[in-house]
């Protein structure tokens, strides 16, 4: 498969990629540099936006704009304008931060939490337990949660079409798959299908169109590897990037991968010789993957 550097972001913790069809465009989080990305693929027009917290997660949402996870909150927003609070999944626990966000099929947001990493300047914090859990949250406002607080670092949120929910504890180096119940909004029997596998640690995830899982391996795993459902390896995309981060397919086919990377926690000397860490990167895959759905608000 090629890969190319499309753009180079020098993020922080690049995250949370989602290609619009309608505009051509991919929109990104930057946590640490606390920052929303727009990249137009053909024409390279790029622009950001400040956001007034770490930005954890973005989707599109049915009427336009945006649903962006900040540190706590869950924030409507539309470019140039102001973040609207809408939802806070954890209101008790302060010790948290949201992480990982997605859309779901049926037009829901769903967020996860994780103990927060962060110091107030995006420099690195020691975490001390493992206390994420994974929550809904309905157009209307409502918020279910899913899970116990029970997760160290939540990432990856994937729906299969037979109703299968995959998720990922980059703590624990696993990635799980639930039994989703989309009429009751539930998830259930967990099962563990990816352990222990040696290249970095799991990061962001999008499906293809055959329910696969694209897995960005973060902390040194230079890759994205394509796992089926049930957690065989099938590929392993080598990537020139350390940490890559997220993924989302997009293109005229979808066809082309695109991966987000973060520089977190390196070192000058390493930059100095590595100046792309942190950059987007495109794979022209040979396989499709399937539209972003969008919040229904």
């Amino acid at each position: 498969m090629r890969v190319r550097i499309l753009f180079d972001a020098q993020d922080i913790v690049g995250e949370s990629i989602v290609w619009s069809s309608e505009e051509g465009a991919l929109y990104w989080v930057d946590i640490g540099g606390k920052r929303i990305h727009r990249l137009e693929v053909k024409t390279g027009m790029h622009q950001t936006w400040s956001t007034p917290d770490f930005p954890t997660s973005i989707g599109m949402c049915k009427s336009g704009g945006f649903i962006v996870g900040l540190a706590r909150d869950v924030c409507l927003w539309r470019p140039g304008g102001v973040f609207e609070p809408f939802a806070r999944p954890e209101p008790a626990r302060p010790e948290n931060r949201l992480n990982e966000g997605r859309v779901a099929p049926d037009g829901s947001f769903w967020v996860s939490t994780m103990q927060n990493n962060l110091n107030a300047d995006g420099t690195p914090k020691d975490m001390t337990a493992n206390a994420g859990a994974i929550y809904r949250i309905d157009p209307s406002g409502e918020i279910k949660q899913l899970t116990p607080n029970d997760y160290g670092i939540t990432n990856t949120m994937g729906w299969t079409r037979d109703n299968r929910f995959l998720f990922a504890d980059t703590r624990a180096n696993e990635i799980y798959s639930f039994a989703y119940d989309p009429e009751a909004k539930t998830i259930s029997g967990r099962r563990t299908v990816v352990s222990g596998f040696t290249r970095g640690l799991p990061d962001g995830s999008c499906l293809d169109a055959d329910d696969h899982l694209w897995n960005c391996r973060v902390v040194g795993g230079a890759a994205v590897a394509r796992f089926s459902a049930e957690g065989a390896l099938r590929d392993l995309v080598e990537l020139p990037v350390l940490w890559p981060t997220s993924c989302t397919f997009g293109g005229a086919d979808l066809s082309t991968l695109y991966v987000t990377s973060a520089r977190f926690t390196m070192t000058r000397e390493h930059l100095s010789t590595h100046p792309l860490e942190g950059s987007l990167l495109a794979v022209e895959t040979g396989f499709r993957g399937v539209a972003e759905p969008k919040f229904g608000y």
